[in-house]
């Protein structure tokens, strides 16, 4: 290779593979399999070792991982926090063990660990109480997510007397059980929002929220195995594992004192099989030298440890045939691509169809064509996708596979936001999937929740021209003589479904707002505007930046709520809706001061505080005479600032010499 293409290809490596570490680490939505990234950096090391001169500074072969995110405090890691040297072989592991063994002779022991697909966290304990939690950010510094962490609910926030230091760091790996990840995913897509494609992108994601009281409802969970502090505190890391179990910390029970390398190798064989069995994902088995005294001596390189090495396997893959691709359309008029294949065993079930998310997937990722022989993958996805294609067994007059114009079900052309993936279909009072999708939404169990009315019910009372918007819900009693000719429904069914429907008129307004199925506008931000605006007149009239004044709303939420409010379509059936008595008013709760404390004065309450929810905050300054502001100004008082407030508020407060107080002063300013 010539220096010329020996440079240009450095250049096009290195930039690939730092926009897929941002995408992995930042975004957390991978576009790249590990094992392709992998081929990708082993390609540019050795091209960088050929042509030193060619190298960037900053190249992703000598970086641990992303880009920190600017909406959380950068910390700095005590400790740097490494990624490991990885390997797909045997012989990688063998030549692995022989230089150990060249370094520090044949006395030593190796510890083997799962490998879990989750999020690095660095947690930080002072006198035994949780003090900082720190992802892995680029190694260096990572983001401070405390107060995130401490909703985890088996990390210990305060430990029990016990003989541990007085100030040390454990290590470990927040992740996501498939179960709750299925479960929240479809909860997303009910919403109308992008679902993750595996466990790990969801806990990473989840992770990263401003709002920690959200963190909470998410059921993440988290491994511990790594301790570090000042002093020598074990002489092995056997030993720490035991002790840290024994100080309340989740150890994972699967890991092994292995004597040598031929045990590391059954131990590898052995997960490699029974991995699919865990109630969560790993993707590989991290091998460690035990002992930290020789540890110590065989040292580090600029990247990773030379004292330990991860075996990854590689995801199950399948070859098959494309038959072809169809459309799903979501009652928010998203339409989602899926690929019908020629069934084919992976990881040991049959898989007949495999996600593909969306039209760029099908032309400009995979430019699928008609009958193409496909590589399917199942790793950490619930769902199986398609890899690649195997041009070499495609057929020379296939056609290109093109998305669809029109929506599939109702024939309306479809269009794209910008700055969205998906493609939607307008035509939401018209087009049978959403209107069938909106009406099982309303009566679902966290919306309406009536009884005795189910999502089949209300498909064939759709089909039999019963209902044809969720207002006519409301006058199926009207036709009650009717709904006894239909077979199979019977008269107690029926009475079962009308009672239903007659006690669902007093659900509160938070829950009928979530039913009416607006995007974006899922039950928590249901809940958050219900309490802000106070009724749905206030709310459909609101301005932009009115909307975005309200606790949780962004720019996203508020231009979706002005275009739900400003389609007639919509405002006629909220008036059916209201004449049939659905509450739309949240109810007033008689409010008596607690005392003029804050009398005159006014506050502005931004980020996230581990004591108080927002609305919590705004109601005890209330209940004490205080007044809430929406946006900074000299008029202001005080600034109740938590943890990842916004730095142009912080900033804008400074320079105005506002007090910034803690939610702590404020109650001690109640006394």
């Amino acid at each position: 290779m010539s220096p010329i293409e020996a440079q240009k290809q450095i250049e096009e490596l290195t930039a690939q593979l730092k926009q897929h570490n941002y995408n992995y680490y930042v975004l957390a939505m991978p576009t790249i399999a590990d094992y392709d990234f992998d081929v990708k950096l082993k390609q540019l090391a050795e091209l960088e070792k050929q042509f030193p001169e060619f190298a960037d500074v900053n190249s992703p072969t000598q970086k641990v991982g992303g880009e920190v995110t600017k909406e959380f405090v950068n910390v700095r890691h005590r400790w740097p926090m490494l990624s490991l040297g990885n390997t797909y072989n045997e012989q990688e592991l063998l030549d692995f063990d022989l230089r150990i063994k060249k370094a520090i002779g044949d006395n030593f022991e190796y510890v083997c660990e799962l490998k879990f697909d989750g999020l690095s966290m660095s947690l930080t304990y002072g006198e035994g109480k949780l003090a900082r939690a720190v992802t892995r950010g680029d190694g260096v510094q990572g983001d401070d997510v405390t107060t995130n962490i401490r909703t985890i609910h088996n990390i210990p926030k305060q430990l029990k007397k016990g003989d541990y230091p007085e100030l040390f760091e454990i290590r470990g790996e927040v992740f996501m059980h498939r179960k709750a990840f299925e479960r929240l995913n479809a909860e997303r897509m009910e919403n109308g929002e992008v679902p993750y494609a595996n466990p790990r992108n969801f806990a990473s994601g989840t992770v990263k929220m401003q709002d920690s009281a959200e963190v909470a409802k998410r059921p993440l969970d988290c491994f511990l195995y790594g301790f570090y502090t000042d002093k020598t505190y074990f002489k092995t890391h056997w030993e720490s594992l035991q002790a840290l179990e024994k100080w309340g910390f989740n150890i994972n029970n699967s890991s092994r004192l292995c004597g040598d390398i031929t045990e590391v190798l059954k131990f590898i064989e052995y997960w490699d099989k029974e991995r699919f069995g865990l109630s969560y994902d790993i993707d590989g088995i991290v091998i460690k030298v035990n002992n930290y005294s020789q540890q110590q001596e065989l040292g580090f390189t600029a990247k990773s440890p030379r004292w330990a090495i991860s075996y990854k396997y590689k995801a199950e893959r399948a070859e098959t045939e494309l038959l072809s691709v169809t459309y799903q359309v979501g009652r928010t008029g998203a339409v989602t691509p899926v690929a019908n294949l020629q069934p084919v065993q992976l990881a040991g079930t049959t898989v007949k169809r495999a996600t593909l998310h969306n039209a760029d997937e099908i032309e400009l990722r995979l430019q699928l064509h008609e009958g193409d022989s496909v590589y399917v993958e199942k790793g950490g996805e619930i769902i199986p996708k398609i890899i690649s294609v195997n041009l070499a067994k495609r057929h020379a007059n296939a056609h290109p596979i093109h998305y669809i114009k029109n929506c599939p079900a109702c024939g309306t052309a479809l269009e794209r936001k910008e700055g969205e993936a998906a493609w939607y279909c307008l035509n939401d009072e018209g087009c049978p999937p959403q209107i069938v999708g909106k009406m099982q939404h309303f009566i679902g169990r966290k919306a309406m929740d009536i009884d005795g009315l189910g999502d089949e019910t209300i498909e064939m009372l759709y089909k039999r021209e019963f209902i044809r918007h969720i207002s006519d819900i409301y006058k199926l009693h009207e036709r009650a003589d009717e709904l006894k000719q239909i077979e199979r429904f019977g008269e107690k069914s029926i009475t079962n479904m009308l009672d239903g429907i007659e006690k669902s008129k007093q659900m509160p307004f938070e829950k009928v707002l979530f039913g009416l199925g607006i995007r974006y506008v899922g039950e928590t931000v249901a809940k958050k505007l219900a309490l802000h605006f106070k009724n749905i007149d206030n709310l459909a009239k609101a301005t932009y930046e009115e909307l975005i004044t309200a606790e949780e709303i962004g720019d996203r939420i508020a231009r979706s709520l002005i275009e739900y409010f400003e389609s007639e379509v919509h405002r006629e059936e909220l008036e059916k809706l209201k004449e049939n008595g659905l509450q739309f008013v949240v109810e007033e709760k008689e409010v008596t001061l607690a005392s003029d404390t804050f009398s005159g004065k006014t506050f502005i309450i931004s980020g996230t505080f581990e004591n108080f929810s927002r609305d919590e905050l705004k109601d005890i300054i209330e209940a004490n005479g205080g007044k809430i502001l929406s946006s900074i100004s000299a008029k202001l008082n005080y600034l109740v600032a938590g943890d990842n407030m916004g730095p142009s508020k912080l900033e804008k407060a400074t320079k105005l010499n506002i007090p910034i107080i803690s939610d702590d002063d404020l109650m001690g300013m109640l006394g």
